[in-house]
């Protein structure tokens, strides 16, 4: 096997395990960094798939307690299914929309100008909320209402568009709705479950005749550095919501969205569609 190419696996993997739950867009992240990386051939679609996979198994693993309460309580437990319910009616929105439009979306837009474009709308868009007056009603994931659940959910459907960020989409939404910082920012990550998951089984379905025995040392590498890089995002996000914004998140995007464009326009840089 090509070492270049497991390193190449090494660091996508880490990409992905790092922005998949920050709001900074992983998929962005990915289309730039694979652009560097020359790695954007048919390869890459399905191992794209494979360490997002490890990401969201993170998540899985990091409330496997919270999940397995929700999962044992379904038949029985009113609080467990009231929280279920919140979930598929966020899921909903974008599973829709994701179906209508997930192809016209990956021809047209997944290229390293239309997400640097979309880096810096969502950099000024989060300083926006940020300096709003903050006024939380909703304390915990367990007090939000179904309509709370569907406003985050239309959010949420906006990330179908690269450089946007679903975890930005849903944690920014969720504060302007009226969650607390703890609640939008778990809420994002339950969210992720089935909304991930139901796109790894579309791109999957899509995409199953690339699938080759002889790629697994690139996808386990890959898998496997997203899945380590995703629980320590998830873990240190978790600690820094506690007494931080997201200020320093908007400016990250504005400065990185910046540097591509500029770089584009100058021709520094020949990026190439992820």
């Amino acid at each position: 096997m090509d070492p270049i190419l497991l390193l190449k696996a090494l660091i996508l993997g880490i990409v992905e395990g790092l922005t998949e739950f920050l709001p900074i867009s992983s998929t962005g992240h990915l289309i730039i960094v694979g652009s560097l990386l020359d790695y954007t051939d048919e390869q890459s679609k399905v191992f794209k798939i494979v360490i997002q996979l490890g990401a969201i198994l993170a998540v899985c693993w990091h409330f496997r307690e919270r999940i397995g309460q929700a999962l044992g309580g379904l038949a029985s437990d009113p609080v467990q299914q009231r929280f279920a319910s919140l979930l598929l009616v966020g899921f909903l929105p974008a599973a829709v929309l994701g179906v209508l439009f997930h192809s016209t979306i990956k021809t047209y837009l997944f290229n390293p100008v239309t997400v640097a474009l979309a880096l810096i709308g969502g950099g000024l868009l989060i300083l926006y909320i940020e300096k709003r007056a903050y006024h939380p009603r909703v304390q915990a994931v367990d007090d939000m209402g179904w309509k709370d659940a569907l406003k985050v959910g239309f959010a949420q459907s906006i990330a179908m568009f690269p450089g946007v960020s679903r975890s930005g989409a849903t944690i920014m939404g969720g504060l302007m709705f009226g969650l607390s910082r703890k609640a939008a920012t778990e809420f994002s990550f339950f969210l992720a479950i089935p909304t991930m998951f139901a796109a790894t089984v579309y791109d999957v379905a899509k995409n199953w005749q690339l699938l080759r025995l002889e790629d697994l040392p690139v996808f386990s590498v890959g898998f496997v550095a997203s899945f380590v890089a995703a629980m320590l995002t998830v873990k240190a996000l978790l600690r820094f919501i506690s007494n931080h914004t997201f200020i320093g998140f908007a400016w990250y995007r504005i400065v990185f969205g910046c540097v591509v464009l500029l770089t584009a326009w100058t021709g520094a840089v020949q990026w190439q569609a992820g």
